[in-house]
């Protein structure tokens, strides 16, 4: 079949991606998917495909009822798949290249007030391995700013806890060394005596050195820690999505509201160009409208 000829080529391209260009999991299985949605709508080899198959293909993905953003992203997918083709001389054209992106709506982060955020690093009670974790875990997010990856990814000789810095390793396996606030770090100490005791009861040997674990001892993973998030902000009523990206956004706006350089955010957040880190400054004006109405005299019509 035809199709089976192009899924000859988009396994070229993941292995590819994965050996030249040393993409995440995460990425690679996002790639494939994509691909294979498209291999599964146009049946044609890569030479017999052109812009109107993939119009038509972002056509069929908003129709039946797919983001702008989602379709957005799948496009990009194969801009970049038909970009490794044609630098390989298996087409003679990229045929996505002129393929217009739908218009997404832009949505501001979400992000946590001051206060919010206080009553949810304070939800997890009690001591044992779990809550005390879990709220090793909030107070990390908030004051590092990490993505969720990171935080799951933590070995034990990541954390400098005499300097209050952590090492992750980001998106495509870029390192950057990150500060920890005080806060964080005394929660981090307390879990560091529970998850000591907890190995030893388990018998869990010092050579895993997975930095959070779960009930069984093993690692703990992004969707281990998004319930985590999501369950404590249930529970202090917080509405709306919040999620482990939710205390990104909340670590960056909180530092730009404070005055810090946006280029210092992009640092630590670990974006590799300044634009995704502009989308901040959009809230930053917001807030200064805000403050401007409650302070200046003439400000609000109150």
């Amino acid at each position: 079949m035809p199709e089976d000829g192009l899924q000859i080529y988009i396994q070229k391209f993941l292995k590819y991606l994965e050996v030249e260009r040393n993409v995440s999991v995460h990425t690679l299985r996002a790639y494939e998917k994509d691909l294979k949605d498209f291999a599964g709508y146009c049946a044609a080899g890569p030479q017999d495909i052109d812009m109107i198959d993939i119009r038509g293909f972002v056509s069929h993905q908003i129709t039946t009822g797919k983001s702008k953003t989602t379709v957005s992203r799948r496009l990009a997918t194969l801009r970049s798949f038909f970009s490794y083709l044609y630098n390989e001389s298996y087409v003679k054209i990229n045929q996505a290249k002129l393929v217009p992106s739908p218009k997404a709506p832009k949505h501001l982060p979400n992000f946590l007030s001051v206060d919010d955020v206080f009553n949810l690093v304070q939800a997890p009670e009690g001591i044992g391995l779990l809550p005390v974790r879990d709220r090793a875990i909030l107070e990390l997010l908030y004051s590092s700013g990490l993505r969720v990856s990171e935080v799951a990814g933590l070995n034990i000789d990541d954390l400098n806890m005499r300097e209050g810095m952590v090492k992750v390793r980001g998106k495509g396996k870029k390192e950057r060394v990150v500060p920890i606030g005080n806060k964080a770090l005394d929660a981090l100490r307390s879990y560091l005596v529970e998850r000591k005791l907890f190995k030893r009861k388990k018998s869990i040997p010092d050579s895993d050195n997975a930095f959070f674990l779960n009930r069984d001892g093993g690692r703990l993973t992004d969707r281990q820690i998004r319930r985590i998030v999501v369950k404590y902000a249930r529970a202090i009523g917080i509405d709306g999505q919040i999620g482990p990206h939710a205390l990104r956004h909340t670590f960056a706006t909180h530092l730009l509201f404070g005055g810090a350089d946006l280029r210092v955010i992009q640092e630590l957040l670990g974006h590799s160009s300044l634009s995704t880190t502009q989308k901040y400054t959009h809230l930053d004006i917001g807030h200064l409208i805000d403050v401007y109405d409650k302070a200046h005299p003439f400000g609000s019509d109150e």
